[in-house]
């Protein structure tokens, strides 16, 4: 898309060419009226560049726009909307029924891939804190205040949304464990998984993983600002049981612990002294059917760490 707009660099009338995400902060920097700064690479044709003629003609264009804009109450720019799509100042193309910014999804594919991870937004839960998260990202250069790009930075938790808990280095971890047919399976309702809810489940031997559902999922807790204790996970005889028993390699559970509060240091010994375990706390399972799925979870190589955040998803 092409534009004429007034260099910040030289604040001369120049022919800009944006490409998307320019034409998101050309729109929103109010350009006619030069309200804020922006940066654009310049392509402006050598034929183009010295043609006063041309300018001469665009001027009198310009200063009907520029009467234009300035009546008009432009919505202020969100560097993050924290839902695009829902804020009054989202940036459109053409008619509004045409969003610049694609609307979020949870299911791709026509139903076929399910993202089973967390967003990270402000108001989610920090373990043992009846605080919600708060800003986790923020711009420390902006194109707005003259830079070149916007630079954030990103400050978070490693037990915070979707997380794999690791217990020595995540860099270490088997990817193929995390990459593979794993089984979603319900747990009776309002119940910790003791030995005797393992064995109530039947769960077949040679599979390796399952995520868990439990009423964390009911009760939304993910999706709750405070901690709550209160959450299901496993008690230390339903983790002895799971390790010994079965041949399940990967657990995934729907709160920030797989070990339940007043168990946690015994189940989560029993869970990572194999050191072949994976646990992968905090996901999204809701609105996903019981049954088996390819599994597709990649934590990030942070080298000694015990914990990464992840990103997972089902496949049919």
């Amino acid at each position: 898309m092409s534009m004429i707009m007034i260099s910040p660099l030289t604040n001369e009338l120049c022919l800009c060419h944006c490409d998307c995400v320019n034409v998101q902060f050309c729109i929103k920097s109010k350009v006619i009226n030069c309200d804020a700064l922006l940066y654009a690479y310049i392509h402006t044709p050598t034929a183009m560049k010295n043609s006063h003629t041309l300018l001469s003609h665009l001027l009198p264009f310009l200063c009907t726009l520029s009467l234009r804009y300035s009546a008009q109450a432009l919505p202020d720019f969100a560097a993050y909307p924290s839902i695009p799509g829902t804020d009054s100042g989202d940036c459109w193309i053409g008619s509004r029924d045409t969003p610049l910014v694609p609307p979020r999804r949870e299911v791709y594919d026509e139903g076929r891939i399910f993202d089973i991870s967390h967003r990270y937004t402000t108001e989610m839960p920090l373990w043992e804190s009846e605080e919600e998260l708060g800003y986790l990202m923020w711009l420390t250069r902006s194109m707005r205040n003259g830079s070149v790009a916007n630079f954030s930075t990103f400050k978070l938790g490693l037990y915070i949304g979707t997380h794999v808990h690791a217990g020595f280095d995540v860099d270490l971890l088997d990817l193929h464990l995390l990459n593979g047919l794993a089984l979603l399976i319900d747990v009776p309702r309002d119940k910790n998984i003791t030995a005797e809810v393992m064995k109530s489940l039947d769960i077949p031997k040679g599979v390796q993983r399952v995520l868990f559902r439990t009423s964390n999922t009911d009760r939304r807790l993910m999706f709750k600002k405070g901690f709550d204790a209160s959450y299901v996970g496993f008690k230390e005889d339903g983790a002895k049981w799971l390790v010994e028993n079965t041949d399940i390699k990967l657990v995934g559970v729907d709160y920030l612990s797989a070990a339940a509060y007043d168990h946690l240091v015994p189940s989560r010994l029993a869970f990572l002294e194999s050191r072949d375990m994976i646990i992968v706390e905090g996901l999204k399972l809701d609105d996903v059917a019981a049954g088996v799925y390819s599994l597709r979870c990649l934590p990030l190589r942070l080298v000694g760490s015990e914990a990464s955040p992840i990103r997972c998803i089902l496949m049919k």
